[in-house]
């Protein structure tokens, strides 16, 4: 994100690269400084605008070294993308009333409008289906008070009223929203219950990856183990959020030796189970409703992809249960 330190008067942009950041690429190093896409940082490049202890960088693929100086002009402040309704967004309605609206998001489906993604949101089929949401909260996330990664499935809670936002804004705040995902990962947490308390925040060395990091915003994710099977060894867990830190479940979880199952990002690129999204899904919700304050808890099912997997491993256990003699069948958790 652009330093406001760093920009001087003149409008530019004059940093040292950091010990976290030496062998950079410069054109992601540019992205990362200026707040802007690659494409952003490639087109400065590609106009000699970018200079490293003086020189123009020759290309996008250049490496930087800690203690050099980079420097180049800030970019003027983006218009925020408009939001365009868009019927043809597919996504489900679990709870619809006057004031609030709960969705089951699928799979690749990014939440919002952003660079890289200026369209084909479920933000642009939720203002198709609710025109009223597109004035409440933020333009480009209009309606939201929570959001999941594209390649997580499951249940959002949006506003219909700003008073309705703010009212499910502050139980996020003091955490009395309950979010309780499904996560199937790698081999068997011990204790079989738990807490991770760690800190989030970005990754000094991959700064598109968010890591557990000293410096970041605390994080805690609540996990129980509901079930586990040996080939392979993988287990079915409950995870709970106490906070909503950006990828908080993948890095937890991945810091604690367990990652997801076809997490592209966190997850080993080999054994995905056939997946080709993270086996992450937000399936209960609960809150208190804006206009009642009474408690409204909706569920929404595995999707049948990660159901296929979970009906797989149950019949290779089986399977594996019946070439074993009687005494020798070790009971199965689930």
């Amino acid at each position: 994100m652009t330093d406001p330190d760093a920009t001087t008067h003149d409008g530019m942009i004059r940093e040292d690269v950091p010990e976290s950041l030496d062998g950079e690429r410069i054109d992601r190093l540019v992205a990362l400084l200026g707040d802007i896409s690659r494409a952003g940082a490639a087109e400065l490049i590609g106009n000699y605008q970018v200079t490293i202890d003086g020189v123009a960088a020759k290309n996008r693929s250049v490496r930087v070294t800690a203690g050099q100086r980079v420097e180049f002009p800030a970019p003027q402040p983006e218009a925020p993308l408009e939001v365009t309704a868009d019927a043809g967004i597919e996504f489900e309605v679990v709870h619809e009333d006057d004031v609030v609206v709960v969705v089951n998001k699928p799979a690749g489906l990014v939440v919002h409008p952003g660079h890289g993604n200026p369209d084909a949101t479920l933000v642009n089929g939720l203002v198709a289906r609710f025109p009223d949401i597109a004035d409440v909260g933020e333009p480009q996330r209009p309606g939201l008070v929570h959001r999941l990664d594209a390649g997580t499935s499951g249940l959002l809670a949006v506003a219909r009223t700003e008073e309705a936002r703010l009212f499910l804004a502050d139980q996020l705040i003091d955490h009395s929203m309950m979010r309780r995902y499904d996560a199937l990962v790698h081999r068997s947490p011990s204790p079989s219950n738990g807490v991770v308390d760690a800190p989030i925040g970005r990754s000094a060395r991959q700064p598109t990856r968010m890591a557990v990091s000293q410096t970041g915003r605390e994080a805690r994710t609540r996990y129980e183990v509901r079930a586990a099977w040996t080939e392979p060894l993988v287990s079915l867990l409950s995870c709970e959020l106490e906070t909503g830190r950006t990828h908080q479940i993948r890095v937890h979880l991945d810091a604690i030796g367990h990652p997801v199952v076809a997490d592209p990002t966190y997850g080993p690129r080999r054994d995905t189970l056939g997946l080709s999204r993270p086996f992450l899904h937000a399936g209960t919700l609960r809150f208190r409703h804006p206009e009642t304050n009474e408690p409204l808890e909706v569920h929404a099912p595995l999707p049948s992809e990660l159901q296929d997997v979970l009906d797989r491993l149950d019949a290779a256990a089986e399977a594996e249960a019946a070439t074993v003699e009687p005494g020798d069948i070790a009971e199965q958790p689930r």
